[in-house]
């Protein structure tokens, strides 16, 4: 059964601790290519937050739900990036759709939070200041969102 096409809006959340350490995961499918969380909706329908919660969890292990210790540290910074689809990704999405509109989310979990990845999506995993942590981001609107991590984790 083939997958079905992505849908062209998603989140990307920046993970961080009190001490803006920021999370970093390296994309198996891309070597080298370090960013935050990121993910599509699963369902046109499917709320923002909710979809930042299930990517948090299926990228790294850590759950941020309602009712969990961390869920207060979710936050929705109000930012939207819409940008051109990397080429190398375009077949993911159905014909003729060449853009995507991203929904910026910070996340403060405690220093030592620990991290799963899976495997299939990432292959390392890294915590870095935030300005070398923006350094490091292949995705220039992941890098300009962490370099605004200050004044939202403030």
């Amino acid at each position: 059964m083939p997958r079905p096409f992505k849908i062209p809006e998603s989140v990307l959340v920046v993970i961080h601790t009190p001490a803006l350490e920021v999370l970093l995961i390296n994309r198996a499918d891309a070597p080298d290519y370090w960013q935050s969380v990121t993910g599509s909706k699963d369902d046109p329908q499917e709320k923002l937050d909710r979809t930042a919660v299930r990517e948090v969890f299926e990228e790294t292990g850590i759950n941020c739900g309602p009712g969990t210790v961390l869920h207060a540290g979710l936050k929705d910074w109000g930012l939207e990036n819409v940008y051109d689809i990397y080429p190398r990704w375009l077949h993911r999405y159905a014909p003729g759709i060449t853009r995507n509109t991203e929904h910026v989310f910070g996340l403060c979990v405690p220093g030592g939070t620990p991290v799963t990845l899976n495997p299939r999506e990432h292959t390392g995993y890294r915590w870095l200041p935030w300005r070398e942590a923006a350094d490091a981001c292949f995705s220039p609107s992941n890098a300009e969102a962490i370099l605004l991590l200050p004044q939202f984790a403030g």
